[in-house]
This record gives C-alpha cells, structure tokens and sequence, in this order.
C-alpha cells in the first residue's frame, strides 16, 4: 500500500471508483481508494441503476448525457462489461403541468443534440404494447435510456483506474482523517497510514461518520427504499426484443423490464427512516424485510397503468438503505473551511450521474474549478443551520414527493422556519409569504389573501407582486435586504489585501464604493459583489446570500495580513433598501443626515442614524431606482422597519418583498450572480470586463489573462418576449426562427412596470442585433422575442442618479 497519495478516496461504490477513474484518466496516477468491505457494498449492489439523460437543470442534464455515453466507451477500454440494456424510456404526463415539464425537457435536448422526442400514441403502443395510454396527454421518447448492472459499473470504473496505476485496497477501513499543519492529511488505516493532499469522501451510507472523523457536520439521512421484481410474464418472455421503460412520475412509481419479468419501485407517502443516529459499521450487503404493503398505492397505480403487474407472481423484493440530502442532490465539493478535503455525497441516481460526478470532481481538485456551474449541488449551499431536525423534515418531503415537479421558485414548507430575523413575525402579520435563502426567512411578497403557489405558468400572486412593483416606481418600496451577505475588512492592510482579491480597483477615499466581479479559476464570474469604504481602515463588502459559504473558499486563498481581520455580519445585521421617487424626501423624515444629490451622490456611503437607529446607508438599489440601502444591527431591526413603514404612509410607499425586486432589476437588465453571473461565463460575456483593472494583481489574474482577449463565445442580451400566461424562468432553450440553437435564457419575469415579459439570456456572440428576433422555448413552445438594445426602465439611469432628464 501507498504511504503517499495525490488523493486518497474513501469509498467504493460507484461514485467512489467513478472518482478514481477519473483522476487516473486526468494524469492523477498516484492515487488511492479506501474500502472498508468489498466494492459496492453499501447502497451501491441494490440499486434498480437506471439510467436516464434528461433533467429539469440543464446541466445536470449535460453531466447525465456524459454518464450514459460513457458505459460503452468503459466496457471497449476495459473489457468489463457494464450490463447496459437500452432499449429506451417512455415518459408519460397525465397532468398539463408534467406535458409542460416535458416539452421543455424536450426543447432542451433540441438545444444541446440530445436524444428525446414526442411520439404518437400509435408508436408509443409499439414500443410498450403493455402499457394502458388512456388518460395521457403526452408521450416523450429517450431512445437512450435504460439501465445498467451495479456491480459491472463499479468494477469497469475500478479496473480503468488500475489500469492507469492507481490503488483499490478492499477490506480497510479508515480509522482518522488527520490533518497537518502544512494543509496535507494523514489518513489512517489498520493497515498503515497514506499522506495526501486530498482527502475525497465518497463513503455513501457512512458519509457522516467519515466526515466527522475530520470535524465535518454533513446533513444527511438514511431512508428505506423499495422495488419488486416479478415473475416471469408470458408477453414478455414472447417478445423479440428489450421493452422500454417507463416514467409515469404522476403515477409515483418507476417501471423497467428485468429478465422476463418486470421491475417495479416506488417513493412511498409512509416512508422510513433508518440508521438515524448513525449507520453500523457492520452493515454492508444486508436488506430489510419487506413491507409492500407501505407502497401499495404506487403498485396499484402502476398496475392500473400496465395491468400485467397485477396478473404477475412476485419474484424478489429488494428493501435497502438509501442516503439523502435535504433537497436530495449531491453534497459535493471541497468543504470551504478546510484545505483538502472533497465530498461527493447523499448522490440518488447514481448510475445516471456517476460518469458526471467523477469526471467533475476531478476537474476540481486537478485543475481548481469544474467546467460546470454546479451551485445547485454544491455542499457550500447548506451551512451550519442545516441541523438534523431541518435534515429529517426535508428528506422526508423529498422522499415522499420524488416524482413532484420542482416548479422554478418553488417554495417548500418541510423543516421550516430555521432562521428568522426578529421582523419575522411583524412581517408574516402583515401578510407576508416567506421564501428560504441559506436558511432565513426572507419576504417574497405581502398579500393577506393570497397563499404562495408554484407552477410554470403566472400564479395568483403575481397581481400582488405587480401591486408592491407600481408602487415603487410610482412612489418607494421598502425591502428587506437582511439576507444579503455582508462582511467587514478591518486593519492597515485591509485595502492592499482586497485589492489583491478583486480585480476592480478598490475605493481609496472614504464613502466612495466600487462594484467587482471575483474571477474563478477558468476565468470565469465566480462572484459579484459592492465594496465600500467606511473608514481609513474598514470596508464592507456585499454580496449574494446564497453563496457566503461558497465564497469563503477565494476569501480563504488569500492570507489576511497581519493586524487585518475578516468577519461575516450576516447574521449581526439586517438590511432594508428604501427605493424609488419618494425614497429621499421618506428617509429625510427620519434622519438629519443631508440626503442631498451634493452631500450624498449615488454609489457613496455614509454613516447616519435613521429613526434614533445608527445604519450604515449606501447610496445605491438593486430596484435601477433612487434609493439607499439601511444596514443595522440585528437588534435594532424592528425600530428600523418600524419607522420606515409609518414614515413611508405619508408618501404611499409600503413594503416590497423579493419577487417584486426580481422583476424590478430585470427592467434594468442588471444580472445576479447564479442566475446570470457565473463560473462559466467569462467577464467579457456577462458586461463586467470594464470592472477589472489588468494594472495590478488580483486573484485568479493569470486565468484571466488567458481569456481575456479570447471573442466572446456567448453574449449576455435583454430580451422582451411575447409571453401571455407564462413568462421565462431560466434555462428555456432559444432558437432562430430557422430552428437553430442560439442560446438559452438565464432568469426571466415579467416587467410590471414597462409591461414587458422580460428575459436576461446568453446568445451565440455576434450573431443577435438588436431588434432580432428569437424563439424562446417556454413551457416548451416557441414565443416571439426581440432583443433590446437598451433597458425599457430608465436606460441612461436619470432615476438611479436623480438627474433630470436631457430635453427631447
């Protein structure tokens, strides 16, 4: 055995050895896999292992594509079969919103070359001739899909890593992950120790115990999970050929052909947990007992859909252990607190995405970053506020509601609240519907008589967020900012060591305040953020909420100098920002502080008191409006909001949750980092290459070097769209009015104020005027759009600015 590894792996399922092969293909031939039984045991020898391309996420759908195509070319360089039936898959919709889900599954792989297409009724009996069609109102083919044998896999994986020198040792199970003070780890074994600078959990079902044993909390739980395979069925023993499987998600169950028979499995409403507390060290290849009377209600559906299941003999039942996540996707990256240590964990359709998530995760750790955003399964989207009670409650609603569809900004209630701010209860007084962002409780609009609803089309609250919308144009809205990340650099070398962060100059004279991108590894927007200078030694830096754990890994690349500290004030202070005409002539009834354009221009900082409450206020709104963000401490938040509201009555401003303030920065064409800022995209084709300064270092300079002079491969545009009952989401395919791919839509909504269904979207560089018209794929079917060659809201910023306009 190694006693010196480039990455010690621990775990040998599928994704495990995915890993290692990945690493060994990547030139990383030094590296070791740590299995504490044989290969596989655990979740991974269970498994049904379909396989399947497609995906709400458009790159998860990518990393799937690459998953499948991926079997055959192992089992030609291995020699190891991997047991890969394709006969394809059948996707049924028996509700308008699954023919919806579909359509626009299928318009996605019209935008990237996949494999996915309707078919008739007539063609569909064809291919499944046991299948009841009645009742169903849209049929979807993937002439790829299918499944694969678990233990094939994992071996063609194993065998490709050998074979490039890399290290399998089964029957060792790792006893400390110790790390030194030079950022390497030692991992122990009874067997002997390995240094490496790499430590991947891969460990599956003891993914939390071989986390901890590095002081790592991963929010994860063990549920059972069942499927049954019948007898042998004479129509199928008769047939000539593979029949395809089925996905009817409405029904709740899955169904594939195995053997001669067929195998059916089911996400059950009565569901169970297991090995809470901990998974026993002994488990490896055992199952439960049965208990099909728990997925009754599925078998019965899936009987009325294909009656053969009901007239058939039950074979075997398979009872075993699965492992989850809150939102049941990956726990997967390095853990930002520490150096060295990846997890690739709580993964449910493993054999759909092993190929993926190896091939990634080498990316990673051999070249910095992966080629794919991957926030949605980054584990920095979860902090320590994802206890085990919030854990349960989530697995439990994903578990139960597997096959429910993720509608875009769908809101679910399971395991919340688990982070409020004092206003919390003020606010739900005042009608407000709530959303989650890192896990506080953020206004996502104010309606008594309107309940939060998901869909693909306009919900019933989207009269209500148009209301909160007008009224800010028209008059001011006062939005609660408090979930925004906020952070504090103090000391003598706190500017020298922010400019060696961002590539944007930092301000220099006090009050004055810069926007910066942050620049990933590939070169890439990995974040956007404001900076101010409040003192001659203190900044604020503002950013996305959602990534303060994901950006603690570029804040921790570079070593603060020495007297200079960095704090997190997210959870210390909150935030409102008072926007639009009447923000100023508001907030001069609350405060002293000369609001004027002369004593107070756009984009400057101040400290003032507002209501007796002292703020740190910034001259600047997300809204493209006139207005200042307020931020306070956490325990004056309900006097700041307070006095805001009752000030705001005598102008007819009111308050303004999130969804209005999405809508609001789209008629601004101002983007948002994960929506329409990331890794993936370069500087120069989201607009935010005028923001890097090339005169002086920066971190990640040299990737930006490499690229910057690269054209645009893609260009971020504005778009209005011919919407009437739906509008863009993000991710909608866009295409010529010829057919051709062009591009895809980053966020959308609808511009209440200019009347618009707007779209910010990435389009193929050069090749979209404004005026041009497109094709966007909502709900899968092609609306008219024109791109804009300005903003419809205040396109020079007269409003933002308070200027007066030029005269016409």
């Amino acid at each position: 055995m190694r006693t010196h590894a480039q990455a010690v792996i621990i775990g040998g399922g599928v994704v495990g050895c995915s890993i290692l092969y990945h690493l060994a293909k990547a030139g990383w031939t030094e590296v070791v896999l740590l299995e504490r039984d044989e290969l596989t045991s655990g979740s991974t020898w269970h498994a049904a292992a379909n396989i399947h391309g497609l995906h709400d996420s458009t790159n998860i759908s990518r990393l799937q594509h690459y998953t499948m195509t991926l079997y055959k070319e192992l089992e030609e360089e291995t020699g190891q079969s991997c047991g890969v039936f394709q006969p394809g898959s059948l996707y049924l919709a028996q509700t308008e919103e699954r023919e919806h889900q579909l359509r626009l599954q299928e318009a996605k792989a019209r935008r990237y070359g996949m494999n996915f297409h309707e078919v008739s009724r007539d063609e569909a009996e064809r291919l499944h001739p046991l299948v009841d069609y009645d009742g169903i109102r849209c049929i979807m083919y993937e002439p790829d899909g299918g499944n694969v044998d678990p233990s094939g896999v994992t071996n063609a994986y194993a065998l490709g890593a050998r074979q490039r020198g890399a290290e399998i040792i089964r029957f060792c199970p790792v006893t400390a992950t110790e790390q030194q003070p030079d950022g390497t780890w030692i991992v122990r074994t009874e067997k002997g120790d390995i240094r490496t600078p790499w430590v991947v959990n891969a460990a599956g079902l003891w993914a939390r115990e071989v986390a901890a044993m590095a002081g790592v909390s991963l929010p994860l739980i063990p549920t059972e999970h069942q499927y049954f395979v019948t007898e042998t069925i004479a129509e199928i023993a008769a047939m000539d050929r593979r029949l395809p499987s089925v996905a009817d998600r409405d029904g709740e169950y899955y169904l594939r052909q195995e053997g001669q028979g067929l195998l059916v499995g089911a996400y059950e409403k009565d569901m169970r947990f297991w090995a809470e507390d901990g998974t026993p060290q002994g488990f490896g290849h055992e199952l439960f007992a049965d208990d099909l009377e728990r997925i009754e209600p599925n078998m019965m559906r899936a009987i009325d859909r294909v009656p053969v299941v009901g007239e058939a003999g039950i074979k075997r039942v398979i009872n075993g252990p699965m492992i989850w996540s809150p939102d049941s996707s990956a726990l997967f990256g390095p853990v930002p607190e520490l150096t060295g240590y990846f997890c690739c964990c709580g993964i449910i359709p493993g054999f759909s995405q092993s190929g993926g998530l190896g091939r990634l995760a080498a990316e990673w750790m051999v070249e910095g970053e992966p080629s794919l955003d991957l926030f949605g399964w980054d584990l920095a989207r979860y902090g320590h506020w994802a206890g085990k009670a919030f854990t349960k409650a989530r697995v439990a609603d994903q578990y139960a509601h597997r096959f429910k569809i993720h509608f875009p900004g769908e809101e679910r209630d399971a395991g919340r609240p688990v982070r409020t701010r004092p206003a919390h209860a003020m606010q739900a007084a005042m009608g407000a519907k709530f959303g989650l962002n890192y896990g506080w409780e953020h206004p996502l609009f104010f309606d008594e008589t309107t309940d939060d609803s998901a869909g693909f089309t306009r919900q019933p609250w989207w009269e209500a967020v148009g209301r909160e919308a007008r009224m800010l144009r028209d008059k001011t809205g006062i939005i609660d900012i408090s979930n925004f990340a906020k952070y504090r650099v103090t000391g003598a070398g706190a500017e020298d060591w922010l400019n060696a962060l961002f590539p944007n100059r930092m301000p220099t004279s006090i009050g004055r305040s810069c926007l910066t991108p942050l620049i990933g590894k590939r070169g890439g927007v990995a974040g956007d953020f404001t900076v101010t200078k409040l003192a001659e030694d203190e900044f604020w830096i503002l950013g996305g909420g959602a990534a303060e754990r994901f950006h603690q890994r570029f804040f921790r690349a570079l070593p603060l100098p020495d007297g200079t500290t960095f704090e997190s004030l997210t959870e210390a202070t909150c935030g409102f920002n008072v926007a639009g005409p009447e923000a100023r002539t508001l907030l001069s009834r609350l405060t002293n502080a000369d609001l004027s354009n002369d004593a107070f221009p756009f984009f400057r900082s101040q400290r003032i008191t507002v209501a007796g409450v002292d703020c740190v206020a910034i001259r600047v709104s997300f809204t493209g409006d006139l207005g200042w963000e307020l931020h306070c401490a956490e325990a004056d938040q309900i006097a700041l909001y307070t006095a805001l509201l009752d000030a705001g009555k005598a102008v007819g401003a009111g308050p303004v949750g999130s969804r209005a303030l999405m809508s609001l920065r789209l008629e601004k064409g101002y983007g948002s980092w994960g929506r329409d800022y990331s890794p993936e995209y370069w500087p120069q084709e989201s607009g935010l290459d005028g923001l890097i300064r090339t005169d002086k270092d920066f971190l990640n300079k040299d990737s930006w070097l490499k690229i910057k002079d690269i054209p645009a491969r893609e260009e971020m545009v504005l778009l209005s769209i011919d919407a009437k009952n739906a509008d863009a989401s993000g991710g909608e395919p866009i295409f010529l009015p010829d057919g051709t791919p062009i591009g895809q839509v980053s966020s959308g909504g609808y511009g209440y104020s200019v009347g618009q269904s707007l779209a910010l979207a990435y389009v193929k560089a050069g090749q979209v005027a404004p005026g041009d018209t497109l094709h966007v794929a909502i709900l899968g079917q092609p609306h008219t759009a024109r791109r804009l060659a300005k903003p419809p809201f205040d396109p020079e910023g007269h409003r933002l600015r308070d200027l007066q306009a030029e005269p016409a």
